[in-house]
């Protein structure tokens, strides 16, 4: 049998869930993923023009794009100051959404750089 003063203690008990739930305004986590996904175009035409200026072929630029994208989701982060939550509903925002996003700037940089460099 529960007494009047247990259901007081229920009910802080999920006013304090309640208050430990973090919400996030929509325009403001939408602003967060714009910028992630220009961050991660950008670095990919710059790492694509790398990699055709340095004259990489077959899986080695392949392997430079993931490297490039390892090291952009590590700068995220450290914009972030290591606290993704308060900035992102989920640490694979910033770390995988559009991973694979900037691979067709990548390729055409690098097959433009590639031509421009030592084809022609």
């Amino acid at each position: 049998m529960a007494g009047q003063g247990d259901s007081s203690s229920s009910e802080k008990k999920s006013k304090e869930v309640m208050n430990d739930v973090s919400t996030f305004r929509a325009e403001n986590l939408q602003n967060n993923m714009k910028v992630v996904y220009y961050s991660r175009t950008f670095l990919s035409i710059i790492g694509g023009a790398i990699a055709g200026i340095l004259g990489l072929t077959g899986f080695m630029g392949f392997i430079l794009y993931f490297i490039v994208m390892a090291i952009t989701s590590i700068g995220l982060i450290a914009k972030a100051k290591f606290s993704l939550h308060s900035y992102f509903d989920c640490w694979n925002r910033i770390i995988l959404d559009g991973f694979l996003g900037g691979l067709m700037s990548f390729v055409l940089f690098w097959t433009l750089a590639y031509d421009v460099v030592h084809i022609f």
